[in-house]
């Protein structure tokens, strides 16, 4: 391997660290610094700013990578054919684990990043609302709200309720999932059923 391929991976490899570093350093401290980000990686903070020149780029990686995650889950859920609330149980409990890793952007769409996190987020809510509206159409959700704006309340929800297992971890994946689908509007035997034995 060339000097120059292995200076590239070694860069890539600590731009790598550094992100998932500033998700644990953000999700414990939204208001954190770069400062904080790079002793918590082990690097200088000159390091960090080689790879995110400000914060705000920081926080539009983080947010892009988020994306592509849930973007691929969303698609690939789905992709299955099955009913939109059997599809919204499989997407939660697909999502769960990278809603967990990225709930601090939550707290930063609130902040001064929100319109930069929102603009990025555009491919995640129209999916989600694709998937409610055929839900609404097929008399499966609720549709007294727009799906564009039920979709973000159910998801919303399972935002707040990654975001507070972090203390106690109790309540988990099936809790946001049958909390979502009430807030979708499924009859909460139908929505116990649904999610089944999910832990």
């Amino acid at each position: 391997m060339s000097t120059e391929s292995s200076r590239v991976r070694s860069m890539s490899e600590t731009r790598d660290r550094i992100l998932d570093v500033a998700l644990d350093v953000l999700g414990e401290n939204p208001d954190a610094g770069m400062g904080d980000i790079a002793s918590a990686a082990g690097v200088v903070r000159r390091t960090v700013y080689d790879h995110f020149p400000s914060r705000l780029d920081l926080v539009r990686t983080l947010t892009e990578r988020a994306v592509t995650e849930v973007t691929a889950v969303l698609t690939e859920v789905n992709a299955s054919g099955a009913e939109a609330d059997a599809t919204w149980v499989e997407f939660i409990a697909r999502v769960w684990p990278v809603t967990h890793r990225y709930r601090v952007l939550l707290a930063l769409r609130r902040g001064e990043y929100g319109e930069a996190i929102h603009g990025l987020l555009g491919p995640v809510d129209d999916l989600l609302a694709d998937l409610v509206k055929r839900g609404q159409d097929g008399d499966v959700f609720a549709q007294h709200l727009p799906a564009g704006v039920l979709s973000q309340v159910a998801y919303g929800v399972v935002f707040a309720i990654a975001d507070s297992d972090l203390s106690n971890g109790t309540l988990g994946a099936r809790a946001a999932t049958i909390t979502s689908l009430l807030m979708l509007g499924v009859p909460e035997t139908r929505a116990i059923a649904l999610v089944g034995d999910q832990p």
